[in-house]
């Protein structure tokens, strides 16, 4: 179900998808001319998760753009529209599905759930001139690493790596704010303003580059 729709204040067009329908009430939303090749498609998927993935973010698309629309992806994994009249970046986590959109920007967006797993694996994407407010460490640690991989999409590049290309200046974290944030993977060295939210079950990231 489609429970977030809005233009943003840089002319991008925001959706999150809670994504708690069955396969075949997705396909549901479908246009009918367009479910036997979208049941073709899911063949070839072998998780349930993927599929139901791959479901919603159509649906979403669909009910953003109130027309049909054609996802791709590059040889990296990275997704295009076939008519390529937006810039597009998508995202899941368990329950929900984010995607971004804008007609001439490059974009990333990235959603996570809460999760202790952050904990573990936090020493490989923050460095040490990165501020983590202790009261708030996994809130702050998974803003830190869902920034980084809305950077990640925007920039599309190859072979980074998010603690050493990628930094976050330091931020108290709030119900929603602004990120500043810069990268040191090429040669323009690009800094950039990421907008955040912290929900009682997520965090959000986006950013728009401009």
């Amino acid at each position: 179900m489609l429970i977030r729709k809005e233009h943003t204040e840089n002319g991008a067009l925001l959706g999150i998808w809670k994504m708690d329908e069955s396969k075949e009430e997705l396909l549901q939303l479908f246009p009918t001319h367009l479910r036997p090749k979208a049941n073709s498609h899911l063949n070839t998927i072998r998780s349930e998760r993927r599929s139901i993935e791959w479901l919603a973010t159509r649906a979403m698309l669909f009910n953003l753009l109130g027309k049909e629309q054609i996802i791709l992806n590059r040889v990296n994994g990275s997704p295009y529209l076939a008519d390529e009249k937006y810039r597009i970046s998508i995202s899941h986590t368990k329950e929900y599905a984010a995607m971004l959109l804008h007609e001439t920007a490059a974009v990333g967006i990235d959603i996570e759930t809460f999760s202790e797993r952050v904990v573990k694996i936090a020493e490989k994407f923050i460095s040490d001139k990165e501020y983590i407010d202790p009261s708030h460490k996994v809130e702050h640690q998974l803003l830190h690493w869902s920034a980084k991989e809305s950077l990640f999409k925007l920039m599309n590049e190859e072979g980074i790596d998010f603690k050493q290309h990628l930094h976050i200046e330091p931020f108290i974290p709030q119900i929603s704010g602004i990120m500043t944030a810069s990268e040191t993977k090429t040669a323009e060295k690009r800094n950039f303003t990421i907008h955040y939210e912290v929900h009682p079950k997520y965090v959000l990231t986006w950013s728009i580059d401009q």
